[in-house]
């Protein structure tokens, strides 16, 4: 198993377990609060205008709690960006922001890089449109529509990753991004979290 896969250590986990985030309303709550008592899909997203949520928002809430499973969206930016970007993706579960990028550094997420799909690799199917298609929208919806968003969307450099946690302070999978590109497919990622998807 790669370091892109393999599962957070003992201590990576307590770490991640302290870590303060925030939610919408700039509450901070620590990480393993979220995810002590329910199995728990936790997507780290590179910025507030990642197009990976917009599928994650049209998982039927019924096919979660069949698998007893939530999911919880976390961005690097601004707690203050979380309300106009749920809105724009249309997503109506958990976000919160880890804006000191503490928990993605426990929990190894330590790329920083803007390089896109690999020549030769398949792009995933969230990946709907071009660069500077996904730019020039990415501005629209956050930044050109309210200006008080700019510099909140987070770095937009910092890769994240996907994970499967609890109950409690344990995690069955784990992947780590190796470029902007590189979420796991949510329906592979519903299947190894147990949600069957219709």
């Amino acid at each position: 198993m790669s370091l892109r896969d393999s599962l957070p250590d003992t201590p990576s986990l307590e770490r991640a377990s302290a870590c303060e985030i925030q939610d919408e309303n700039g509450n901070k709550v620590t990480f393993g609060s979220i995810i002590e008592n329910k199995k728990t899909v936790v997507v780290f997203i590179r910025h507030f205008f990642c197009g990976v949520v917009e599928q994650l928002a049209a998982i039927p809430q019924t096919a979660l709690d069949a698998a007893e499973t939530k999911i919880v969206v976390i961005g690097c930016g601004d707690y203050r960006a979380l309300p106009q970007y749920k809105e724009n993706a249309n997503y109506s579960g958990s976000i919160y922001a880890d804006s000191n990028r503490e928990l993605y550094f426990a929990l190894g997420m330590d790329i920083e890089t803007t390089a896109r799909t690999p020549a030769g690799e398949e792009k995933r199917s969230y990946v709907t449109q071009g660069f500077y298609t996904n730019l020039w929208n990415s501005m629209k919806r956050g930044p050109f529509r309210d200006p008080s968003l700019i510099g909140k969307q987070g770095n937009f450099n910092q890769l994240g990753g996907d994970f499967i946690f609890g109950p409690g302070n344990t995690c069955t999978w784990a992947h780590r991004m190796q470029h902007t590109q590189d979420h796991m497919e949510v329906a592979d990622l519903m299947k190894a979290a147990g949600v069957s998807l219709p």
